[in-house]
């Protein structure tokens, strides 16, 4: 399904800001190939391309082109030239000291009736010692991968540093 043309019309000031982003060169390469779109797109321009022909000219995809006359048109010259922040940033569950106490947790005996730490077990452990409100099993999986404990072995870890040094 494909969404009707949007033709765009700049105004004699975005033109001017757009050539010179274009001339100077001295933005991101995503900025300089968005700002020489909206100047070959430009309706009332001298250029006044068609989608396909802008696409082959500066190497991108016709999608991109239709994306990036869309964007001026609903939100502007900046919003079209320029990358969101994205806004749906997840944060870490497990910041330093609750990382600690995942590594104390992993090196302490296995509860009863186990004979080593799984990553369900110590998820749980977590929540019930309250240091999460909730996590995920690869969470903690994850982020004891980072360090270098092992769940449930005699050593602390050290062992598997003195075998990768000697390899």
């Amino acid at each position: 399904m494909s969404r009707p043309k949007v033709d765009i019309h700049l105004s004699a000031e975005d033109r001017a800001s757009l050539e010179r982003v274009a001339r100077t060169g001295e933005h991101p390469a995503l900025v300089l190939t968005r700002a020489r779109i909206l100047l070959k797109a430009d309706a009332d321009g001298p250029d006044a391309w068609p989608d396909d022909r802008i696409a082959e000219a500066l190497d991108v995809c016709r999608m991109t082109v239709m994306r990036v006359r869309q964007k001026f048109a609903a939100e502007g010259l900046d919003a079209a030239l320029h990358r969101q922040k994205p806004t749906g940033r997840q944060y870490r569950k497990l910041d330093g000291a609750a990382e600690a106490s995942l590594v104390a947790l992993t090196c302490s005996e296995p509860p009863a009736g186990q004979a080593r730490w799984t990553m369900r077990l110590l998820a749980d452990k977590l929540v019930e010692l309250e240091v999460v409100e909730s996590i995920d099993p690869a969470t903690v999986c994850r982020t004891l991968q980072k360090t270098t404990s092992s769940r449930g072995s005699s050593g602390s870890g050290s062992s598997r540093r003195r075998r990768r040094a000697r390899s």
